[in-house]
């Protein structure tokens, strides 16, 4: 049995955040029709795109450690997200949704910030430069995509939930 090393466990750790990736980029869509702030639709929107840069950073990465780029199944991601379509279904019409919505969203880029950060520090560990510095733009994005949905909670979204209370 060939010993588990550092580069399995940064291989294995990739695959689980390429399908999560994956899967949130085919999450998000729903999310955006669901939501009832326009401000925070835009918002499921724009990371949506930029979700699709993350796997192409990630497609890259694989490609730097001569691996096909495959995912494996990730039951924390999934987990996460049916807690989301949870959301949507169990707060629908109200107007706790888009507290609801941000709070899943939110667990996400928890998740991933997590995984990121990880992976990154590993690549830097295995003198992966060039993928740590693919991973770490990843990992600022969902950084700023993680306070953008905290601002948009404390400007508007949980005031509406908790007026209509």
């Amino acid at each position: 049995m060939k010993a588990k090393t550092l580069e399995t466990l940064f291989h294995e750790t990739l695959k689980d955040i390429y399908y999560a990736e994956r899967k949130v980029l085919r999450a998000l869509p729903k999310m955006a029709r669901g939501a009832q702030s326009a401000e925070l639709k835009s918002a499921f929107e724009q990371h949506k795109d930029e979700t699709q840069g993350h796997v192409e950073r990630l497609q890259q990465v694989f490609d730097l450690i001569g691996k096909p780029a495959r995912g494996k199944t990730c039951p924390a991601i999934d987990g996460i997200l049916e807690e989301g379509e949870e959301a949507l279904e169990d707060f629908a019409d109200s107007p706790a949704l888009d507290a609801s919505l941000v709070a899943a969203a939110q667990a996400v880029e928890h998740y991933e910030i997590a995984r990121y950060g990880t992976l990154c520090r590993w690549a830097k560990t295995l003198g992966l430069t060039e993928a740590a510095k693919l991973l770490d733009a990843t990992l600022q994005e969902e950084g700023a995509t993680d306070k953008a949905l905290t601002k948009i909670a404390e400007g508007s979204v949980n005031k509406a939930a908790l007026m209509a209370a």
